[in-house]
């Protein structure tokens, strides 16, 4: 670790000490050398305390956070020497004292980045409150522009991290005080990109999507404004289980109806925030005339909850919904939906309430459809009580259908009653119920869609935030109990969801036990198998809620609920319903359908064809596994996940088609595919490489899956094809965890051509990552099983990856004999991409030896290749070659044209490897070119990519090239 002394982002003389990314140090003698590890541990703790004590204690804690050695305090004092001598040698206008207790970092207070931060910060704090914006404005660039990347990147120390990560908080919060500052100048149209960019680094801080939100809509683009909230909505609901804070649901719904506080004005004092609030109801009370009829107004509304917690948006919409227009003789039938237990009736008994007499004076009637013992309840029987509950005797009431239904619209006409009807099954139960005046207002919840009510306004309930969740609970079992353990409570909310019920159940358990702690009821919860029985308490039963809804369906549905139980991850892709039940059906979404509208299933995305995605909550898929065995005979479970993962497989192996033009490069295995539908595919495939980024998290899962179930032929392939993706992508921690997974499964299965694929492909892996010395004995062992059982393909690939090997070890006479090797065994397999990559090998070593008549031919024929397959990384690879080789001619211009067009290939194709490869070249022949501004951006650009990808060997080559320009590091690449 070392820099040059010189001037920071912010355009001031750097200080000696920087820790707003790498640490770095300089002196009046330029860089200071300071020693990986300890050392940099040891200083950085000592640079953010600057001219405090670190006790000793405490150094010892930042080097080992577990088990230090016994000699920790004497290695800590001969850390400290050494970086003694460091500064002193280096010039540095900076002491290390010693104390009592420990050490001290002695040096002007702007000696520190970190200080200066803290200083420039303080100082635009102070110019806003003055009102001094712009200056304020200026005052925080200046600040953020310290940071070079995150604080002490790289400097590895468990207890450090969290002191970095408060000043990487820091850092977030004066970009927001800046962006809010520039929205009060009314610079939003410049934001707008400005923000883009944040929020896509920073996806779930709600501020800057906020700000962002406001920007496009004073910017006139309110569309793009909500459909930013809706992107930010639905992250939070995937990622987190999360919906967005209250705040940012305000400033949408503000955004939604045009809310005149939010155009541009002079701003409020400090010490008065505008907030945006929903507009509470009206107060307008309709007085009723006394009336003649002696029969007590019907109050039929069970009893509300004292406890109740929701969102108060939702609640205050509702019952905007069922009031809007009632002066105006306009019927409102609002329906509330949800998945069974997320508190539909609950929530409805509460607006009943809310609203009561006030607005509806003339009475509530109330009825249960779903009826006792899960029953539906016909319309004549509702019907008849409500005729009843009007004052109309028995006898008088009509037996026909439509009869009761004309009797019972013409008592409600001109009278304000308000209908709720909970639970509801069908359409044809609530249609004969609806008033025929629109006087009244009709309130009805249901787990399925009712589709066909005609003008109903629908809401869709969802599980409780956190914040309110830990409410719910708050008013259960009391405030003292959930403050005392407050991680118990979270792990509680998050086992279930959030989902109201089974907070209500934990709640009464626990009230019925107050020596139960939180932690014990976690721990019963824990365990899976047990869960739905631990939720359940007298009448309350999670598992009874979802058994209505499940024994509603149709017995093939049932089977289907059960088998997606055995899909594992957060989204389900619409073919998956028909692989698990083999069913070829052109329109695989139409199966999950029921499943839907019954709330079972949640939409959780859709996209621009139309094509849904669905999500099985936790819940629900315990309930479903649960049934599984009953349902489905083993075998036949067996198969269903044999036909998944194979699903999994045929669209992998698709996209490795797609992007290579065929199966090149690929060992061909024997596991059986299932084929989603062809229209399917082609949509799925449009962009192959997306595609499998999309649905990495399935296709892990798949790979896991298929290892557990002894599908070890599956197991490999998916594993080896996933590389597709790793290495265009730069995934080398997933290409390792599949590996292993898939390794394991192919030896205890005694799978030779599994085993020989698998140790091949994480030599491959050790060679991305530049680790060559480890990668020989994997590839040495895959070549011997493919020797023995006669696999060309395979040994092609170890060819071509032990001739990497003795390239690195400078032994380029013996790395193109491998080639060669390699060259005719990818003839003999047919495999045109995996030759065309030995070509273009073959002719960096021809180049580098200025034999480029051969390597013209070897690029020449290799390009043709790619181009004829459609494989455009290899025609990307092919390009880049032949523009190494225009530089070692000295044809800089041409070269330049070359690797152009091949960073605008690998730009459009996703392909961050190749682009921090071609990002160097480009560097290099800009400062052939003399061109030493553009060549430090192409540096800069690909050092950063080559850092986020972990690849420090190609950073660090980078930075290399950065001090032959500049005599010394760039203090800005990060």
């Amino acid at each position: 670790m070392a820099v040059s002394s010189g001037y920071d982002g912010s355009g001031v003389a750097a200080p000696p000490f920087r820790v707003l990314g790498p640490l770095e140090v300089s002196g009046e003698l330029g860089a200071v050398s300071v020693a990986p590890g300890r050392q940099e541990v040891v200083l950085g703790a000592l640079v953010l305390e600057l001219n405090r004590v670190v006790e000793t204690t405490r150094l010892v804690d930042v080097i080992w956070a577990h088990d230090p050695p016994k000699t920790a305090r004497a290695q800590v004092q001969i850390c400290i020497s050494r970086l003694r001598k460091a500064l002193s040698d280096g010039g540095v206008d900076a002491t290390i004292e010693t104390r009592a207790r420990g050490y001290i970092l002695r040096a002007p207070e702007d000696a520190t980045d970190v200080g200066n931060f803290r200083r420039l910060v303080a100082e635009a704090h102070v110019l806003a409150r003055d009102g001094l914006k712009m200056p304020a404005v200026e005052t925080l660039r200046s600040a953020i522009a310290l940071w070079r990347g995150r604080c002490l990147a790289g400097v590895s120390s468990e207890v450090l991290a969290g002191t970095a990560a408060q000043w990487d908080e820091s850092r977030l919060e004066a970009v927001e005080s800046c962006m809010r500052l520039l929205l009060e100048l009314g610079r939003h149209e410049h934001l707008v990109g400005e923000l883009m960019q944040l929020v896509a680094c920073h996806p779930l801080r709600e501020r800057l999507r906020g700000y962002l939100m406001v920007a496009l809509y004073r910017s006139g683009r309110q569309a793009e404004a909500l459909d930013s909230y809706h992107q930010g909505r639905a992250m939070l609901t995937e990622e987190l289980g999360l919906d967005p804070g209250r705040e940012l649901r305000d400033l949408a719904q503000a955004i939604l109806t045009d809310d005149a506080e939010l155009a541009l004005v002079e701003p409020a004092e400090p010490d008065e925030p505008r907030s945006l609030v929903a507009a509470p109801l009206s107060e307008a009370v309709h007085e009723c005339s006394a009336d003649p009829d002696p029969v007590v107004p019907p109050r039929q509304l069970p009893a509300d909850i004292g406890d109740f917690v929701a969102d108060d948006t939702i609640v205050s919409s509702v019952c905007d919904a069922v009031t809007e227009g009632q002066d105006k003789g306009q019927l409102n039938v609002v329906l509330v939906l949800g998945r069974p237990g997320v508190g539909k009736s609950t929530l409805a008994r509460h607006v009943a309430h809310r609203l009561g007499t006030e607005y509806f004076p003339d009475g509530q009637l109330y009825c249960d459809l779903r009826g006792p013992g899960g029953q539906p309840v016909g319309p004549a029987q509702a019907l008849g009580r409500f005729l009843r509950a009007l004052g109309v005797p028995g006898q008088a009431i009509p037996d026909a259908l439509d009869e009761r239904a004309e009797m019972y619209r013409s008592l409600l006409a001109g009278r304000r009653i308000l209908v709720l009807l909970d639970d509801a099954v069908s359409e044809s139960q609530v249609l004969p119920l609806l008033p025929g005046t629109g006087s009244s207002g009709v309130l009805v919840t249901s787990r399925g869609q009712l589709t066909a009510l005609p003008g109903t306004r629908r809401f869709d309930l969802e599980p409780l935030g956190p914040e309110q969740a830990i409410q719910l609970l708050r008013r259960i079992i009391g405030e003292h109990r959930v403050e005392s353990e407050p991680a118990a409570a979270r792990v509680l909310i998050r086992l279930v969801g959030g989902l109201p019920l089974a907070l209500r159940i934990i709640g009464a358990r626990l009230a019925a036990r107050p020596h139960w702690s939180l932690s014990s009821m976690w721990h019963r919860l824990e365990n899976e198998h047990r869960r739905l029985d631990e939720l359940a308490h007298g009448e309350l039963s999670i598992r009874a809620s979802l058994s209505l809804s499940y024994d509603d369906l149709a017995a093939a549905d049932r089977r289907l609920l059960s088998l997606l139980s055995l899909a594992e991850g957060t989204e389900i892709p619409s073919w998956l319903g028909a692989a698990l039940i083999d069913d070829h059906t052109p329109h695989p979404t139409d199966l999950l359908e029921p499943l839907i509208d019954r709330r079972l299933l949640d939409i959780t995305a859709m996209d621009q064809d139309g094509e849904f995605r669905c999500g099985l909550s936790q819940i629900v898929r315990m309930f479903a596994h649960e049934r599984l065995p009953a349902e489905i005979p083993e075998a036949e479970r067996a198969g269903a996940v044999q036909r998944m993962v194979g699903g999994w497989m045929a669209l992998a192996e698709r996209a490795h088609k797609e992007i290579y033009g065929g199966t090149y490069t690929l060992v061909a295995g024997r596991g059986e595919r299932w084929h989603p539908p062809e229209e399917h595919v082609q949509r799925c495939l449009r962009d192959p490489l997306g595609w499998l980024e999309s649905e990495q998290t399935n296709l892990l899962n798949a790979v896991e899956l298929a290892a557990r179930s002894g599908l070890d032929e599956l197991c490999w392939e998916l594993a080896t094809t996933l590389v597709t993706l790793f290495e265009a992508r730069g995934y080398p921690e997933l290409w390792e965890r599949t590996h292993q997974v898939a390794l394991t499964a192919v030896q205890e299965a005694g799978n030779e051509r599994g085993q020989a694929a698998v140790l091949g492909s994480l030599g491959t892996l050790h060679l991305y990552r530049g680790e060559h010395e480890a990668a020989g004995p994997y590839l040495s062992a895959a070549l011997e099983i493919f020797e023995r059982i006669g696999e060309v393909r395979g040994q092609a690939l170890c060819l071509r990856d032990l001739a990497r090997i003795e390239r690195h070890h400078g032994d380029d006479d013996r790395a193109l004999a491998l080639y060669e090797s390699a060259e005719r065994n990818f003839v003999r397999a047919q495999d045109v991409i995996g030759r065309a990559y030995v070509l273009g090998e073959m002719a960096h070593i021809t180049m580098r030896r200025a034999d480029f008549t051969r390597t013209r031919s070897y690029l020449d024929e290799a390009l043709g290749i790619c181009r004829s397959a459609g494989f455009d990384r290899g025609q990307a690879l092919a390009l880049r070659r032949l523009g190494q080789m225009l530089m070692y001619q000295q044809r800089y211009e041409a070269a330049e044209r070359t690797l152009l067009e091949v960073l605008a290939m690998v730009a459009a194709s996703g392909d961050v490897v190749g682009e921090g490869y071609v990002l160097h070249d480009l560097g290099r022949v800009n400062a052939h070119l003399r061109r030493m501004e553009q060549a430090l951006q192409y540096y800069s650009r690909s050092a950063r990519i080559r850092e986020r990808l972990l690849d420090h060997s190609g950073a660090a080559a980078v930075r290399a090239d950065i001090v032959a320009i500049l005599g010394r590091p760039m203090t800005s690449v990060g």
